[in-house]
């Protein structure tokens, strides 16, 4: 993993990183979104000061194997170890989590002798929902405080990160896994050749693992700039994700586009020789360079737009602040502070945020300090106008809040437009 005694930092005027997925130093900058605090690590109101650590959050292209990710990293363990977010807080990814386990055990033929291990497994929901058919399942994950959500499902935990060096112990202690699932967590991972040399090691012959990501393809058609934060080292389109598997004797068997998160991709991989690609894979190829994923100029115009973005975003919400309109926010998803601190704005502009999630209210959102509450404040206050930061939730957050738009409240969604709704 990467080490973690310091972080990777650049001068402003070098334009070149290190590409995690080639080795190449071929890295241009083409998103700058300026210094910004740790995504999820939200604050108690006691703890803020003003010293908080802030780290570079900018976009580079690899021209060597086209691969879009950070260009400084922080380390995995500021991050992860104490963690905020939950999966089970979502009844869409609840869901999604449902039909994903019930689609793999199909298809991989899993029954009570398979192991299934999830890395980066939260509160362990995805897990949970694979016990449903009877495999036995291990979560590993270095987040402690979410260890007692396993242990509460009865499902068994490994706390610690996954790669070459903690592979080999897990399979000692549980076995070799027939199915390794990554959902939301493969971004996450700065040394990608040691993760996949340790799945390459935790696999049984004949198993598969199966990423599920933020796709780049999505990421540039709605303008998603909002997701990028330190802890998404990586924006995977499968290019790159297929050059990197050929060079660690794997192989990508299938690739599939999912609407989940506004847009997800798929893989499928095994090791080389073990599965045969279907037509997904050079059809997922075919649209992307389409789409001219492969090419920086791209890049660069998806920089220009999100520079106006910022500009009508910034615009709505003071436009309405300006006539007296009071203005809340829903759901503190990471995301939420990418967009809250490019656009400068604190508690001054947006009241507070309501979310779900027990872990956040009480506390306050890293860097601009707005208070997090319960969902049920937006009835008791009913605020003019709320801006959706987890609008890629947007369908579920407007069914649960109906009472409040019934009541004559509005949602702003900011990307990948500003609406009004």
């Amino acid at each position: 993993m990467l080490a973690d005694q310091e972080t990777t930092r650049r001068s402003p005027g070098d334009l070149t990183a290190h590409c995690i997925a080639c080795g190449h130093d071929a890295v241009e900058l083409f998103l700058d979104l300026g210094e910004t605090t740790l995504a999820n690590k939200f604050l108690l109101p006691e703890d803020i000061t003003d010293d908080e650590p802030s780290f570079p959050l900018r976009v580079g292209f690899c021209r060597a194997c086209t691969h879009v990710q950070l260009m400084e990293q922080v380390p995995p363990s500021a991050m992860f170890e104490d963690y905020l977010y939950v999966s089970g807080a979502s009844d869409t990814l609840r869901a999604h989590f449902d039909e994903l386990s019930a689609v793999l055990v199909e298809r991989h033929g899993l029954g009570p002798d398979d192991l299934v291990i999830d890395i980066g497994s939260n509160d362990a929901s995805l897990l949970a929902s694979f016990a449903r058919f009877g495999v036995r399942t291990l979560g590993v994950d270095p987040a402690q405080n979410l260890a007692g959500f396993a242990h509460e499902r009865g499902i068994d935990r490994y706390v610690g990160f996954f790669g070459r060096d903690t592979a080999p112990d897990i399979v000692e202690r549980w076995g070799y896994a027939s199915l390794v699932t990554a959902t939301n967590t493969f971004p996450h991972i700065p040394d990608l050749e040691g993760f996949l040399e340790g799945i390459a090691v935790a696999l049984r012959p004949g198993g598969a693992f199966v990423v599920e990501a933020h796709y780049l393809l999505d990421f540039l058609e709605q303008r998603a700039f909002d997701t990028v934060y330190h802890e998404h080292v990586s924006y995977w389109a499968l290019r790159p994700l297929v050059t990197l598997c050929d060079r660690l004797g794997l192989e990508v068997v299938r690739a599939e586009r999912l609407p989940i998160h506004h847009g997800q991709l798929r893989v499928t991989i095994m090791r080389a020789g073990e599965g045969v690609p279907d037509g997904t894979v050079a059809a997922t190829l075919a649209a992307e360079h389409a789409a001219a994923l492969d090419r920086f100029e791209t890049w660069q115009r998806f920089g220009v737009d999100v520079e106006r973005m910022r500009t009508d975003i910034r615009s709505t919400i003071r436009d309405l602040r300006a006539a007296g309109k009071r203005v809340a926010a829903y759901g503190a998803p990471a995301k939420g502070n990418t967009l809250l601190s490019y656009l400068g704005f604190g508690p001054d502009e947006i009241a507070y945020i309501a979310d779900r999630s027990p872990l956040k209210q009480g506390r306050c959102t890293p860097g601009t300090h707005i208070p997090v509450v319960a969902p049920e404040r937006l009835l008791e206050d009913r605020p003019d106008y709320v801006l959706l930061l987890a609008w890629n939730f947007a369908d579920e957050v407007l069914a649960q809040q109906a009472a409040y738009r019934e009541g004559g409240g509005k949602f702003i969604l900011p990307v990948p437009e500003v609406r009004i709704v």
